[in-house]
């Protein structure tokens, strides 16, 4: 596959900026959402009288009940990036969004956990249809010598949505403990915004208006998976993705039992711990997006492997203090920045327009395997080693992925 065949035209200068932008915002206000619901959810479920058998399922569960969506769903969300207009189907999604927070306000309300957790349930479900046409209108958007720098803006805003989403749920946790329902209708008004800022993403066409239905999520995802192994470049970029995604999650589950176990951190410094890991992420993705310089740059990924290795090092040492820990946390965003931005290009620029979506969509769907794999490894590794040592274990997991990156391309590296 050539993928100079596959890009869309420049675009002049002053055509992007506005549609660009509008999307960056929708996909900030996303991120803050998804991660405001999740944390409260969890941080509420810490509160209740429970074992700690019980309450590490319930973690777990909330995390896995966010996951599979996009492993049911992502395939929809792929079908519907290819077959519709991507902002169209955003704007639809972001409208779903306000109903699914005003259910979260009636769990809230009912004091229900299974109905909270079914608000992560259908919250996932809403981020896995918008993700493949976030992802896929980029290069439809930006200019192809714009796309990397893109990327690191997407990351950026994406983490920094991350810091005020969960720091929103420690404090909705914390000023409305005893109405929670006023959390779910906060939310609802910020979807509201989202909803409003997704109408101004530009109106692109369907890609590929003829794309027939896909009922069979299995069968449409290893088609994809089979098309995608024909490129080599895009094969090492999803496998990549797929890793990137296993360490995040299992890193952020590890960091909620960390601060609350270990560091015994309330609600609110629980959330800047996360607030430290997307700041750290989000310097690392802009760093990643200029240092690309207009291209795609394949180095970055075994470097920011290396970083993350290290700095996972102090992490798991007996003693660490809360800002030597959150200095680490810095260092091991700063990296995991470095390494997804690449990959992330490569995603979006190597297949045909008209497949865009699709591809989008069965990488979400091994993301989140990758995610949901590392709950029950979260919950082995629990018997296993301490909570610091779970952090050396991702550590471990990001330096193989960036060696065998290296290893894979030597002969680009070394000339």
């Amino acid at each position: 596959m050539n993928p100079s065949s596959t890009l869309p035209p420049v675009h002049p200068q002053d055509s992007w900026q506005r549609g660009f932008w509008c999307l960056m915002a929708t996909q900030f206000q996303n991120a803050l959402s998804d991660n405001a619901l999740k944390n409260l959810i969890i941080l509420l479920v810490l509160a209740r009288p429970m074992s700690q058998s019980e309450r590490d399922t319930s973690v777990m569960l909330a995390g896995a009940l966010f996951a599979l969506p996009f492993i049911l769903f992502s395939m929809l969300g792929g079908f519907l990036a290819d077959r519709f207009s991507k902002q169209l189907v955003m704007a639809r999604v972001k409208t779903a969004e306000i109903a699914i927070m005003l259910f979260a306000a009636l769990a809230f309300l009912l004091h229900s956990l299974p109905l909270q957790l079914l608000a992560i349930f259908c919250m996932g479900i809403h981020s896995a249809l918008f993700g493949p046409s976030k992802y896929a209108i980029l290069p439809e958007v930006l200019p192809f010598n714009k796309l990397s720098w893109g990327n690191g803006v997407l990351e950026l805003l994406t983490f920094l949505g991350i810091i005020l989403g969960t720091v929103a749920g420690g404090l909705f946790a914390s000023w409305f403990k005893e109405a929670p329902a006023v959390s779910g209708l906060l939310l609802a008004g910020i979807a509201v915004g989202g909803w409003l800022l997704s109408r101004g993403i530009p109106k692109v066409p369907a890609a590929n208006p003829q794309c027939e239905f896909r009922a069979n999520p299995i069968t449409d995802l290893w088609k994809q998976l089979m098309l995608m192994r024909s490129d080599r470049d895009l094969w090492r970029a999803n496998l990549g993705n797929t890793g990137f995604f296993f360490i995040a999650a299992l890193v952020q589950m590890n960091l909620v039992l960390f601060a609350h176990d270990v560091l015994h951190l309330s609600e609110t410094g629980n959330a800047s711990l996360n607030a430290a890991l997307a700041i750290g992420i989000g310097v690392g993705s802009v760093l990643a997006g200029y240092a690309s310089r207009g291209r795609i740059e394949y180095r970055l990924v075994p470097a920011g492997a290396l970083v993350m290795f290290l700095s996972t090092l102090p992490m798991g040492s007996a003693g660490i203090t809360t800002p030597g820990f959150t200095t680490a946390l810095v260092a091991l965003g700063l990296g995991a920045g470095l390494f997804i931005v690449p990959i992330t290009a490569v995603l979006q620029s190597r297949p045909a327009p008209e497949n865009k979506g699709a591809v989008q969509g069965a990488a979400s769907v091994l993301s989140f395997v990758g995610i949901l794999a590392s709950t029950g490894v979260q919950r082995l590794l629990r018997f296993l080693l301490s909570s610091g040592q779970i952090f050396w274990f991702c550590g471990a997991v990001a330096l193989l992925v960036g060696a065998y990156v290296a290893y894979s391309r030597r002969k680009e590296f070394t000339s």
